[in-house]
């Protein structure tokens, strides 16, 4: 009985883990569904008796592992390969012809610090199909709002090109993909998105653009909850107390701020793909030299192209330990990285290509410190690529022991930095194609 219970239960489960398919026959899952009592019993019956009545016990949780192990050898058999461009995140999806049936498995293909975001793999899909935003707290049905207020898990979508002027921040709860392939996405000219004491946060796709300060105003946060919120800063991305989150493959640029900031404890981060235009301060990581519970912030800022317009901050660091990797630097104002509050920095593998200017050929710049202070600081490059003058002033011992905390992939040469970001930003995706 036991056995047709457990039977039962895999049947019933959903075929395609993260996929959309039209018939039983493009699921890749599918075939190896039909063994799987096969293959369940064969595992089984190899144990002692005693392991399979203990097996037997939970039904559920070996479904579970059986499903899942089975996703993991058709993501194998589908071709998580490699697309020839070195860059580990859009080899794993970037080649698939069906990826838009395939969505969610681009949450398996975090790198980084940010590699345990799941966004919301494990929900249903929710297509957005209204870009209007006429009321922060009573949101319509179709509209972005809507969505990712939600309590439950959603992967979101976009029926067309739109693009989203926001009245008030876009506060994002937990367990949220906001997915832009497929179509052109802005958001655009208004107050832009917000990610605050919540985890596992995928934001990918988006042309983020014109954020403007907003608040002193009534915002929902969920289904239950709307409150007053002060004046916010104008980021296009403000992570706020929260882990697991990615930003990948989104375009920002000119906003009021920062375009991406991670502030008040956030950790988990992976920032990569990304367009960095016209702006002034890039990225703030970490709140203040006083606030110490940014010590255990993480940060992975990999794959990036840090473009025209920008003066600096990509990124400014506090605290915390800070992985820049495989990044292509072509244009800054003042300076590309800079810190203060002992951050731990480890830069491998980019390529930093100084403006013309014979005062601003220095990657690096110690915020307000002294250099007797940040003499022992752990800054370091390595084996990063200095094009036009461009030079990084290390500090700290020098031990590879002490970039531990500071280390979330391994790095490429930066020979390939121009291969591996030449898609950086928001991508052109047409179903039935690879991407």
């Amino acid at each position: 009985m036991v056995t047709q219970k457990l039977k039962l239960q895999i049947r019933g489960k959903r075929s395609c883990h993260g996929e959309i398919p039209s018939s039983p026959a493009l699921c890749p899952s599918h075939k190896a569904k039909i063994t799987l009592q096969f293959q369940f019993k064969r595992i089984l019956w190899a144990k002692p008796l005693a392991a399979r009545a203990e097996a037997f016990q939970d039904a559920e949780a070996v479904a579970s592992m059986v499903e899942r192990s089975i996703w993991n050898s058709s993501r194998r058999a589908l071709g998580y390969l490699d697309c020839g461009t070195g860059n580990p995140i859009d080899d794993c999806w970037r080649c698939d012809p069906d990826w838009a049936l395939h969505r969610k498995r681009l949450a398996d293909c975090t790198i980084g610090f940010g590699k345990d975001a799941i966004g919301g793999r494990d929900g249903r899909y929710y297509t957005v199909v209204d870009p209007s935003d006429e009321d922060p707290i009573t949101p319509k049905p179709g509209t972005l709002r809507y969505a990712v207020i939600q309590d439950e898990p959603l992967w979101i979508m976009f029926q067309r090109d739109m693009v989203i002027q926001l009245k008030q921040e876009l506060i994002v709860n937990n367990f949220k993909t906001i997915d832009g392939r497929g179509a052109s996405v802005h958001i655009a000219d208004g107050a832009c998105i917000t990610i605050q004491y919540v985890s596992h946060v995928i934001i990918h796709g988006l042309h983020i653009h014109g954020c403007k300060p907003t608040g002193n105003a009534m915002v929902r946060s969920s289904p239950r909850h709307y409150g007053w919120r002060t004046m916010a800063d104008g980021d296009g991305v403000s992570i706020f107390g929260s882990s697991h989150v990615w930003v990948d493959h989104c375009s920002l640029s000119d906003c009021a701020d920062g375009l991406v900031d991670a502030i008040m404890g956030s950790t988990a981060i992976t920032i990569s793909n990304n367009q960095f235009n016209h702006h002034d301060k890039v990225m703030l990581l970490g709140h203040s030299d006083s606030y110490e519970l940014d010590k255990g912030m993480q940060v992975t800022i990999a794959f990036n192209h840090f473009g025209e317009g920008l003066v600096q901050r990509m990124p400014r660091c506090r605290h915390g330990y800070f992985h820049v990797v495989n990044n292509d630097y072509t244009h800054w104002e003042m300076y590309a990285i800079g810190g203060s509050a002992s951050p731990t920095i480890n830069s491998q593998g980019n390529r930093y290509l100084a403006p013309t200017n014979p005062f601003a050929k220095e990657v690096t710049k110690r915020v307000d410190t002294l250099s007797g202070v940040w003499k022992d600081w752990n800054w370091r490059s390595d084996r990063d690529m200095m094009l036009n003058g461009a030079f990084f002033t290390p500090s700290g011992t020098g031990a590879s022991t002490v970039y531990a905390k500071a280390s979330s992939l391994g790095a490429k040469s930066s020979s390939m930095v121009a291969s591996m970001t030449s898609n950086a930003g928001a991508l052109f995706c047409k179903k039935a194609h690879p991407c």
